[in-house]
């Protein structure tokens, strides 16, 4: 049985550490309530982009040339993982990494064999976990959570959109944490490059209306196409940060309740060890007294 002094350091220390993640959560609570404010609010906008992209495309007379739709044989390939700079936070990061090591196991096994798998980390967390497997990691934007901005996300956009229009890569895909509540992310593995040829949502069909383009159609969507793969990554970034502080929110509530039945359990044994403690002391002294009565 460990001593009282030893039960007493642990209960000091597991109380300690209860706090923290007390701490822990109400700092995730607090960035959960922005990051929420900021995918609520980009959701429609991104929404009513992709809509507009197709009602335009489909009202277009000419298909439009561009260097991000071009489909080529699969050689090289590039996997945007969006994972957190930091742990604590239940198994939001595995869950992408083992989401990213599976597409690459269904999907690009051949590619991963030669060497021609490539990783984009956004998040430090990933860019660790692939580093370690061997993987070429591009870290450039690892630190993108520090001050999440759209400006940031769009020069990283840019970078991946050039490299894939200079035929540095063939596929793209972008693997990350949708927000759906506290306690639920979505995960999701989407092709980023090459854009569908068909840009139609759904089964809508080609609306019965003149456009009159200006300027042209082909210059409209020119501009529409990589502004909304743009929007597309901040979303992907945005719903990841808002999915890890729900995630950690999570993961510190129940470290909090797990230290405080710890905390019981110690507080027992404690008593247990301290009541035995006063027995044992009691009967030395009984056992003393009839000693020198005898």
């Amino acid at each position: 049985m460990a001593s009282l002094k030893e039960v007493r350091s642990r209960i000091v220390s597991v109380n300690s550490t209860q706090q923290i993640t007390k701490a822990m959560k109400m700092v995730a609570a607090a960035k959960l309530r922005r990051a929420q404010d900021g995918i609520t609010q980009l959701r429609p906008y991104a929404q009513k982009l992709g809509e507009m992209l197709s009602t335009v495309s489909a009202a277009a007379e000419s298909a439009v040339d561009s260097p991000l739709k071009t489909v080529r044989a699969v050689n090289k390939v590039l996997i945007i993982v969006v994972t957190s700079d930091r742990g604590l936070c239940g198994a939001f990061n595995t869950n992408i990494i083992k989401a990213t090591l599976q597409l690459i196991e269904q999907k690009y096994a051949f590619q991963a064999r030669n060497g021609n798998v490539e990783i984009f980390a956004i998040g430090k967390k990933g860019a660790e976990a692939f580093s370690r497997r061997g993987f070429v990691v591009h870290t450039g934007y690892t630190d993108i959570f520090t001050r999440l901005s759209f400006v940031s996300v769009k020069q990283a956009a840019e970078e991946i959109m050039k490299d894939f229009s200079d035929g540095r890569y063939d596929a793209v895909d972008l693997v990350y944490n949708e927000f759906k509540n506290v306690a639920t992310q979505i995960i999701h593995a989407d092709q980023y490059l090459p854009i569908p040829t068909d840009y139609k949502v759904g089964k809508t069909k080609k609306l019965e209306v003149n456009y009159i383009f200006e300027p042209s159609e082909v210059e409209i969507l020119a501009e529409l196409i990589p502004k909304s793969l743009k929007i597309k990554l901040y979303r992907s970034v945005l719903e990841s940060n808002a999915s890890e502080q729900g995630a950690r929110m999570t993961a510190m509530e129940k470290a909090t309740e797990n230290a405080q039945e710890l905390l019981k359990e110690l507080r027992l044994i404690y008593n247990r060890t301290r009541q035995a403690a006063i027995t044992k002391e009691i009967l030395e002294i009984v056992g003393g007294a009839e000693a020198l009565k005898n």
